[in-house]
């Protein structure tokens, strides 16, 4: 089902839902033990706000109002179901009115669901995508796109998770301290997307939104904290805050893009840069690598330049080199292909780019496009440029690839 945003505008109300939607759905998927009721019940509480709040005022406490009004609805709709000797409803009900509340490490609302929607008996793609659907309160559509797929096929998924979940009657309990490792790389794959898709929004006009960054990093410190000894989990939080400490210099006052060789380093948040560096230390000196840590690491690297023209690519094209051998992905080849343009020319990068399968990715569109204009060939950079234009729905993204195309258009 897909998040009914009120249509009313940057209003109170959805700047509550960015906000809260995440909490407000944990905290009545674990007080009624099922996503649906929990879902619709949110749903229909934001509905009934959109209608009130404009003209009664928005309450003292929004989210605390959310919360109870959609637990009041679910209560409502569910003995309507269990008078009509619905077992499943009777069972949610005396859930719902016992109010137990389980005492555990994992103590924050959202990271408790994370962990509860990361069940194996799910495949780690649906575990990702329904997590991503209750906690970052995305859009069918907004998961499809991080997962570059169909919108239709990701709603077949996250019906089929939902389903699985209730067919199989899978508890609503955070696991007990031996079972989180074996979670682990789903919840930080939920985090990293989570992540991402505030970074870079799939839709919309600007570029970032911030309430998913700045969630996203929160869940990654409560990680951090949960589980210190796990370096995949300390260098996922590095890779948030070296990538966060550059948010203020990706867009002009008027939300225009800013690529990272132009963006003003003086106005990175050195704080962040000197936290997320410290943790990568740490992390080489433990000498366990992954994925997450090597991304941080590529992008300290970035972070230690200063200036595009003294980034240590070759530093950065060895950090590719050992993370393609822990994922080799075409993603992660197609960014390895940019630091060897930078090394060898846009020639050696397209080389490999044109043998990737990315075809529905904008980002291997625009990549091949810069790379085909660096080479002089103009009519194909076009060509690439309107490729990557059509499969983007964000307006930052459009209109900085709309400018470069028109560009290469002047120069012909």
């Amino acid at each position: 089902m897909k998040a009914a945003v009120p249509a009313l505008g940057m209003t109170e109300v959805e700047r509550v839902f960015r906000e809260e939607y995440g909490r407000v759905v944990a905290v009545l998927v674990r007080h009624f033990g099922d996503i649906d009721v929990a879902e619709e019940a949110v749903q229909d509480a934001f509905a009934v706000a959109a209608q009130r709040w404009p003209s009664g005022g928005v309450p003292p406490s929004p989210a605390g109002w959310i919360i109870t009004t959609a637990r009041n609805r679910a209560i409502d709709r569910l003995r309507r179901e269990a008078s009509r000797d619905d077992r499943h409803a009777q069972a949610e009900l005396l859930h719902a009115q016992s109010e137990r509340v389980e005492e555990h490490p994992v103590r924050d609302e959202r990271l408790r669901l994370v962990f509860t929607c990361c069940h194996p008996a799910l495949s780690v793609g649906a575990q990702v995508a329904l997590t991503l659907r209750l906690l970052g309160g995305l859009t069918t559509a907004e998961i499809a796109h991080a997962f570059l797929v169909p919108e239709p096929t990701m709603a077949q998924r996250l019906v089929r998770a939902k389903g699985k979940i209730r067919g199989a009657r899978i508890p609503y309990r955070v696991p007990h301290d031996a079972d989180l490792p074996s979670r682990l790389t789903a919840v930080l794959a939920v985090v990293y997307l989570i992540f991402n898709e505030g970074y870079t929004a799939s839709s919309g006009e600007r570029l970032v939104r911030e309430d998913l960054c700045l969630e996203a990093i929160r869940l990654g410190r409560l990680l951090a904290e949960l589980m210190p000894d796990e370096p995949e989990v300390m260098g996922l939080l590095a890779l948030m805050l070296l990538v966060e400490s550059r948010r203020a210099a990706r867009t002009t006052a008027d939300g225009s893009l800013v690529v990272l060789a132009d963006q003003d380093r003086q106005s990175w948040d050195r704080s962040l840069i000197a936290e997320g560096k410290a943790i990568v230390r740490e992390c080489l000196r433990r000498n366990q690598p992954g994925p997450y840590q090597i991304q941080a690491a590529i992008n300290a690297v970035h972070n230690d330049a200063p200036s595009a023209e003294a980034t240590d690519w070759r530093q950065i094209l060895l950090l590719y080199d050992q993370l393609m051998a822990f994922t080799p992905t075409p993603i992660v080849a197609l960014n390895r292909a940019v630091a060897l343009a930078e090394l060898e020319g846009p020639a050696a990068a397209l080389a490999i780019v044109d043998g990737l399968e990315l075809y529905e990715y904008y980002l291997f569109h625009a990549i091949r496009a810069d790379l085909l204009r660096r080479l002089g060939r103009d009519d194909e950079a076009a060509l690439a440029y309107e490729a990557a234009i059509t499969r983007t729905d964000n307006a930052a993204e459009r209109a900085f690839l709309e400018h470069a195309r028109q560009a290469v258009g002047r120069d012909r």
